[in-house]
């Protein structure tokens, strides 16, 4: 059985802090584009993304 969707937030290789979305089935179908000094910025990161994702468009080039 598959289980759901999740945020991890993890530490770099630079001492960094950085979040991932993992899918269902394993997938990570998500990343942040920058890291972070501290893990409570990426977890506000997770925030804003689940704030603002709902409304966001999609842009086709």
């Amino acid at each position: 059985m598959a289980g759901q969707p999740v945020f991890e937030v993890y530490e770099d290789r630079g001492e960094e802090w950085r979040w991932r979305l993992v899918a269902s089935n394993g997938n990570i179908v998500a990343d942040s584009a920058e890291g972070y000094a501290s893990k409570q910025g990426a977890k506000r990161g997770i925030r804003c993304v689940k704030r603002i994702a709902p409304d966001a468009e999609v842009e086709e080039e």
